[in-house]
């Protein structure tokens, strides 16, 4: 009995590319009272495992926490699998407005002490006393209201790249800690003030609206579903957005466009841009705003230190990183000197650009995934008759049959596989350190291209 994802998720792209079958992205939550979650948690992954589901799901005592992709033609059959449980019969789906065949790539359940990490006691107030639920419309229209105050209930990196105008948004890094800011920064309007908030999907207020009401707030209303349900709402029903920009979402699109504004820049040059990435470091991976153009000149690293980490070979990169953790310092380090066009805090909504400016188009698989490669020699010399190209070996090997990667700023990126080559003039299968090789190419290679070893 198979209770674990076993494919990489290269190999799980082949297997949805091959089925040819169009997937639908969506999220749900549900807040109940789960005596086993861990037998929960298999069962789940046992019923969406046969209906090719992938995605990420947290569960815990207090209830489940899904975003998920899955065939379009499983839908109804993946909503039973949901409402077999009384405390999920009903329940809200929210079908992204943009769909990717390969937004999860695997599928993953988790038993967790908490769906969403928000450091409360439960037992210290009524978690079920939440705000008021309001649609699309009734939200455009208390945001008129000038005795509102809307509040951000999303992090830094979230709302960078697109927020409700006027909204108030925490620079922070979780959840947590935006309870307690808005609590002090609010605490004067207790009695008088409408107290509008939003996240992403809606189980942040959820919660957090319990806690207000418990902090004394009178007046507690939170958008139904979020800004994935808020979208879906507005080409329903033919509203005006006073959402502005992009919403970030916890899958491989890293977003998901709700108006055609820009209202964020790329991090490394200032160019209007909201493109998240991860840096393609793996001792890094910090997730940062990247244009098309940095991501070419940095091949998708965030600094020079992890441009040049990423062109060593793989063992030496093994070895820096050992004993180094990464985790949540990836969105705390988003906000290094370093990345000088970082914004959070207070934000503005002025549109900066517009999408259809640059022609954006949806992000390539390998966009996504990011191809692991390491440097292994540079180019030498290009026998233009023969259309042969000879590189001198600078670090490890090669050897026939390798997947190589030649790039350069007029090359490109050309991939191809090795058939056979010369080894210091002679026909060789394997070459190293300070060795000659040439073999043929399609193509012209010019003397600053690189040579890079595909590792994956």
């Amino acid at each position: 009995m198979q209770l674990y994802n076993t494919l990489s998720a290269e190999e799980r792209k082949e297997l949805i590319d091959q089925a040819g079958k169009q997937r639908l992205t969506l999220s749900f939550y549900a807040y109940a009272n789960i005596q086993d979650p861990q037998q929960f948690r298999n069962d789940l992954f046992l019923a969406w495992d046969k209906l090719e589901a992938l995605g990420r799901t947290y569960v815990a005592k207090e209830g489940i926490n899904a975003q998920m992709s899955v065939p379009a033609e499983n839908f109804e059959a993946f909503r039973e699998t949901l409402e077999a449980y009384d405390f999920m019969k009903g329940i809200r789906l929210n079908v992204a407005v943009e769909h990717d065949d390969h937004s999860f790539l695997k599928l993953t359940v988790k038993v967790r002490n908490k769906i969403v990490a928000d450091g409360l006691n439960d037992d210290t107030f009524d978690v079920t006393n939440i705000g008021v639920h309001l649609k699309a419309k009734e939200f455009n229209a208390i945001l008129e209201d000038p005795n509102t105050i809307v509040v951000d209930f999303r992090n830094h990196y979230e709302s960078e790249v697109g927020h409700f105008a006027g909204a108030i948004t925490p620079d922070v890094e979780t959840f947590r800690e935006s309870l307690p800011i808005i609590n002090e920064q609010l605490k004067e309007f207790k009695e008088d003030k409408n107290l509008v908030m939003y996240c992403t999907g809606g189980i942040r207020c959820e919660k957090a609206s319990a806690y207000f009401k418990h902090q004394g707030f009178k007046n507690v209303y939170q958008l139904e579903g979020g800004i994935i349900n808020y979208a879906k709402q507005l080409k329903e029903e033919g509203l005006e957005s006073k959402f502005i920009g992009k919403n970030f979402v916890f899958d491989h699109r890293l977003g998901e466009r709700i108006t055609d504004d820009i209202i964020s820049q790329c991090h490394q040059c200032g160019k209007p841009c909201d493109n998240h990435t991860n840096c393609a470091n793996d001792g890094c991976h910090l997730l940062f705003i990247q244009c098309d153009a940095c991501a070419e000149k940095m091949e998708h690293c965030c600094s020079s230190e992890c441009l040049e980490m990423t062109h060593l070979p793989l063992e030496e990169q093994v070895k820096l990183r050992r004993g180094k953790q990464v985790g949540n310092k990836i969105f705390r380090k988003g906000k290094s000197e370093s990345l000088l066009f970082k914004k959070s805090g207070e934000l503005s909504a002025i549109s900066l650009a517009k999408a259809t400016d640059f022609g954006e188009k949806p992000k390539t698989l390998r966009q996504k995934l990011k191809i692991k490669k390491t440097l292994v020699g540079k180019a030498e010399h290009f026998f233009v008759k023969a259309s042969v190209a000879q590189f001198i070996v600078t670090n490890g090997e090669i050897q026939v049959g390798d997947k190589i990667l030649i790039s350069g700023p007029s090359t490109g990126n050309q991939e191809l596989v090795i058939a056979k080559m010369r080894v210091n003039g002679a026909e060789k299968e394997q070459a190293s350190v300070n060795d000659k090789v040439t073999f043929e190419v399609p193509f012209r290679v010019r003397l600053s291209d690189k040579l890079f070893k595909i590792t994956t």
